[in-house]
């Protein structure tokens, strides 16, 4: 880690000290500090007083960059920064934030919510997620994971899925860490079904399900990051594509989808993009030209041509499914959501 910093801060002071703040964090909580010490450590960092707030005792927190307590107020400021149930900080920060004042607030607030939240004694919460959400377990292993992070089962949850650099302007509050997929490693929170579920750029919302089908709830979340498409789209819930989000999820990455192929054909025109987009999400020729912002003489010249491609109508019958299923398939394989951002 000291390497690593070394060289980036020879590029980059700004992310060195980001990764700073990480690493400090991190070596606090592997510590077992307290409240106070967390609160603290936030505070000489950001070089202003931080405090924290536990709604269901009323207590509040404050602490100066020196380390010491300050009671200069009881209650939490307007903007507090909701870290889980009843849990909020805030940095007293007057005038502009400084560059660093997110990922502190945000480190801080994992820390506490672990502090807090979670007997690491008990709960190995990287294994249970995993396991959790795991389908090739069985499904005794699965409950148990779940009694440990204490998911109640009849209760309905979603997962939500993010990749490690997304940015997150809200956190949703539930149990959350980072899982192996086959598309890399993911952020994945468990929340209730009925509740908020974050906000993160980009992120996938999965269906709602009960625990011992939780792990479906985690595939269909990974569709729908990956069906994110930056800027235009940054959050996609998979209860928007109903039933189909369950086949993409549990379709192979290599299944021979021959439509695909034909779709690659269109998409090959400089429209064919656009107006593919359009037609699965269309009812007529003429909503289809509302859609993609063109005259609808010019959109059913364009669906003619798509269909002599295709080989069947969009909008006949089957035409419309296999239409849908085909260029779903055809985002999924050409998502670019999980590549790593350029350095700005």
């Amino acid at each position: 880690m000291q390497e690593l910093l070394g060289r980036i801060a020879a590029l980059d002071p700004g992310a060195s000290l980001a990764l700073r703040v990480i690493a400090c964090f991190d070596e606090l909580v592997v510590g077992n500090v307290n409240t106070r010490a967390l609160l603290g450590a936030a505070a000489s960092l950001s070089g202003c007083e931080v405090g924290f707030h536990q709604a269901a005792t009323g207590a509040t927190m404050r602490v100066c960059p020196r380390g010491e307590l300050t009671r200069d107020r009881d209650t939490p400021p307007p903007d507090a920064r909701p870290i889980a149930d009843g849990l909020s900080v805030w940095l007293d920060r007057e005038g502009v934030p400084h560059v660093n004042d997110e990922i502190i607030l945000e480190r801080l607030g994992l820390a506490l919510r672990i502090r807090h939240g979670r007997d690491r004694q008990d709960t190995d919460l990287r294994r249970n997620l995993g396991q959790l959400l795991d389908p090739g377990l069985p499904l005794a292993t699965r409950r148990q994971a779940a009694t440990a992070l204490g998911l109640h089962p009849g209760r309905r949850y979603r997962v939500v899925a993010a990749p490690l650099f997304a940015v997150w302007t809200e956190h949703p509050g539930g149990i959350e860490d980072v899982v192996a997929t086959p598309f890399g490693t993911i952020h994945a929170s468990v929340v209730r079904a009925d509740g908020p579920v974050g906000t993160a750029d980009p992120s996938g919302v999965g269906v709602a399900a009960e625990v011992d089908h939780l792990h479906t709830s985690f595939t269909t979340a990974l569709v729908a990051l990956r069906l994110c498409e930056r800027p235009a789209t940054t959050t996609v819930s998979a209860d928007d594509f109903g039933g189909l989000v369950s086949v993409l999820a549990s379709m192979p990455p290599d299944a021979e989808v021959p439509d695909v192929e034909l779709i690659d054909t269109v998409t090959g025109f400089p429209w064919g993009r656009a107006t593919l987009d359009a037609l699965v999400r269309a009812g007529t020729v003429r909503q289809a030209a509302r859609l993609a912002g063109v005259h609808h003489s010019t959109m059913q010249s364009r669906v003619e041509t798509v269909a002599g491609l295709l080989g069947f109508d969009p909008f006949d019958g089957l035409g419309r499914t296999r239409l849908g299923l085909a260029y779903l398939v055809w985002r999924l394989r050409h998502s670019r959501v999980l590549d790593l951002p350029a350095p700005t």
